[in-house]
């Protein structure tokens, strides 16, 4: 009956396998993750010869293909679109891969720049088809490109931060929040992170071992200068007439902001003043038509100038509170319901190029907080790292040949004391094998693969040699009046108490460090569960054979 329980069980797992894998798409991954599972479950019953050895073979070749899976696709993937743009509206999303533009394949970013360099931007409205792994779409635009693409990586392991280079912000609000609300937080911090063009933006809720909330903001290629000024201030916009407030940022009252669309936004000037230069910038402001009616009650009160060509009071644009700038109202905006307001504003530098630099950065910061408006908290930064993408690179380089070097020092080693080629070629496969599967299970989950992933993956290696060795030992040393098969129960048992032991003591690892560690603690939980699972069985399995038993 027992044994019954467990093959209907596992006819189950494959009955489900085969029918996600029949479906396609992204019900490949999960059909092939689906039969890894069900290995481990085949184990409990199966007892011919190299079944397994050969499931652990079986698990290392449909992980290889999860990793690899990316191999069959060809374009580049979205990284971000700017919202409220032409291209996002279309129905276009972060992940697609874009196949053709207007018929014309592309293959990388190479192609995908010089098409659309050759498309856009248009004195006149073009249609352009736009194929991707999703859907066709068509967009009709004149304006710039607002998507952020890249080429399709060539595994389906994603690499964290540290690798890739960038910026990282543990942040922390000045309230109390429920989940609910950290929620609302992360939206609004996603959208001014979107609307600002950065691409890679990973925002998430962790929460430490007392209970306090953060968020971790992480940004690639982005600086932590520029972190730090998108998310230190709140963004909070107001435009006041003397002291009152005529509209603030956000959809409240603001229906739309205009951006790279040079008949309504863009530098006007650029000249040079006492100490360098000076470039002056402009873009509307479309107000809903509340706001427009605030604007004309409160204009309407208004004297003449001296001049006789502008109005009394100006109009003054604050962020946080600070005054960033002030607009002459002119007459005929006397009580008008004004729709559409010009925001003007300069950007200073010892040159031209860094004054044009300055004053493209002020629009653009003005205009994101134009759209997003203020973030509901204040945030207060904990902690703000950065890392070099080169330096990312040099990570990856060294770590592989660290691994790789530490399993074949243990085999030599391994080899040393035993004398046995086959028992050392043992380990360094199974190790091998060890680390492929919890790759193809990144790959499989979309995790990120941080250093304190890594490192997990390395503590791995060095915990399931251990473990080996004791199954060795306990092969070569152990009581000879029991069997070969005895004393691999035996081995199996102390792996098993081993596994229970660090398990426990790893849990506390995911709130550790405002959950900074977390990646630490998943990676070796998984690599220790799997070698449980399924290396050490087969190890085991191999030994036995290498006894002659």
């Amino acid at each position: 009956m027992k044994l019954g329980w467990r093959i209907w069980l596992l006819s189950v797992f494959v009955a489900l396998s085969v029918m996600f894998i029949l479906s396609g798409g992204a019900g490949i991954k999960f059909g092939a993750f689906l039969m890894v599972l069900a290995i481990p479950l085949s184990l409990q019953f199966i007892k011919e010869k190299y079944a397994k050895i050969g499931a652990i073979v079986v698990a290392v070749i449909i992980l290889l293909l999860l990793i690899y899976s990316s191999l069959s696709q060809t374009g580049v993937v979205v990284k971000s679109i700017e919202i409220n743009s032409t291209f996002s509206n279309s129905g276009i999303t972060q992940g697609e891969i874009i196949k053709s533009i207007n018929g014309e394949k592309i293959s990388s970013k190479t192609d995908y720049t010089r098409v659309m360099g050759g498309l856009l931007p248009s004195q006149e409205e073009i249609k352009i088809e736009i194929k991707t792994n999703k859907g066709d779409y068509i967009v009709f635009t004149k304006d710039s490109p607002t998507i952020t693409v890249d080429n399709v990586p060539i595994t389906e392991i994603q690499t964290g931060l540290d690798l890739r280079g960038g910026a990282r912000a543990l942040v922390q609000p000045d309230a109390n929040l429920t989940s609910s609300e950290m929620d609302d937080l992360i939206q609004v911090a996603r959208n001014r992170f979107n609307v600002y063009g950065l691409a890679d933006v990973n925002i998430r809720a962790i929460s430490d071992l007392d209970g306090n909330k953060y968020m971790l903001i992480e940004v690639a290629g982005a600086t932590p200068s520029a972190l730090e000024e998108l998310i230190a201030q709140q963004g909070k916009f107001e435009a006041k007439v003397g002291n009152q407030t005529v509209f603030i940022g956000g959809d409240k009252d603001i229906s739309g902001v205009c951006r790279n669309r040079a008949e309504c936004s863009g530098i006007t000037s650029c000249e040079d003043v006492q100490g360098g230069a000076m470039c002056q910038f402009r873009f509307a402001v479309y107000l809903r038509p509340e706001a427009a009616q605030k604007h004309a009650d409160i204009t309407a009160n208004l004297s003449v100038d001296s001049s006789g060509e502008y109005l009394s009071e100006k109009l003054y644009l604050y962020v946080d509170g600070k005054e960033v700038d002030s607009l002459l109202i002119s007459t005929n905006l006397k009580g008008q319901v004004a729709s559409e307001i010009s925001i003007q504003g300069s950007g200073q530098g010892k040159d031209q190029t860094e004054a044009l630099l300055n004053a493209r950065e002020s629009m653009h910061r003005l205009q994101t907080i134009l759209i997003t408006g203020s973030l509901p908290y204040k945030l207060n930064i904990v902690k703000l790292d950065t890392i070099s993408p080169l330096l990312g690179a040099d990570f990856i380089k060294l770590i592989l040949i660290a691994g790789a070097a530490a399993i074949v020092l243990v085999s030599l080693v391994v080899f040393i004391k035993y004398r046995k080629v086959k028992a050392s070629l043992a380990v360094l496969l199974t190790s091998f094998s060890e680390v492929l599967i919890i790759l193809g299970g990144a790959a499989f989950f979309n995790w990120n693969l941080d250093l304190p992933s890594i490192a997990g993956i390395l503590a791995t290696i060095g915990t399931g040699v251990d473990q080996q060795i004791v199954i060795l030992d306990e092969a070569e040393r152990g009581e000879k009046t029991r069997s070969v098969k005895e004393r691999m129960k035996s081995a199996l048992f102390i792996v098993v108490a081993a596994f229970a032991t660090a398990a426990v003591s790893l849990l506390p690892l995911f709130w550790a460090g405002g959950g900074l560690f977390k990646g630490f603690m998943i990676s070796t939980l998984a690599g220790i569960t799997i070698g449980v699972l399924i290396t050490r069985p087969a190890f085991s399995e191999i030994i036995r054979m290498i006894e002659g038993e």
